[in-house]
């Protein structure tokens, strides 16, 4: 089975509006009606769940490689109408998507601090260099959970300011995945 883009992915390609995970964009980005569902599933190394869900909900559409077996262009499939058992290996339940990538990693703040220095570097060390010299200097001062708190809510409004409020609401919901929890 190939999965095509929808002109429901399409739209969702082109908006500015980020309705779909980093992942299920590379999904619909790489479904192109050349590659195989199981090709995109060791390519993209997501799991099943996802592209099912693509397909349930009109993003992407399945057709045979064979001529005449094509779903017509645009029509989604029913969940029944997935017909891929014997081409997929078994795998569990995938939680649902949300607006960021799934973090399995352990919680700490040494993980927290890496990935603030690493934002600084990406989004202000070349346009606002006083900005990053600043953040960095508050990042190896930061020795605690709330510390380490304010200094994130530092460098967000500082992307907000930038990049917008939408980039600055999905860099928050991934250091709330990498701080540790407050035992406090």
């Amino acid at each position: 089975m190939y999965l095509h883009k929808t002109d429901l992915a399409r739209n969702a390609l082109a908006s500015r509006a980020r309705t779909l995970s980093p992942r299920e964009r590379a999904v619909l980005l790489m479904a192109d009606g050349k590659r195989s569902r199981r090709e995109l599933l060791s390519l993209l190394q997501c799991d099943q769940a996802m592209i099912d869900s693509l397909v349930t909900a009109g993003y992407l559409r399945v057709a045979a490689h064979a001529q005449g077996g094509a779903v017509p262009v645009g029509a989604p499939v029913a969940p029944a109408e997935l017909a891929w058992a014997a081409e997929a290996s078994p795998r569990p339940a995938a939680p649902t998507p949300h607006s960021t990538d799934n973090f399995e990693g352990k919680r700490s703040l040494a993980t927290t601090r890496m990935f603030l220095f690493d934002l600084c570097e990406r989004l202000f060390a070349r346009r606002h260099p006083e900005w990053a010299q600043t953040f960095r200097d508050a990042l190896r001062e930061a020795r605690d959970r709330e510390s380490m708190l304010a200094v994130s809510r530092r460098i967000l409004a500082a992307v907000e300011e930038v990049a917008g409020a939408e980039r600055a609401d999905t860099l928050s919901e991934r250091i709330a995945m990498l701080l540790p929890p407050d035992n406090g």
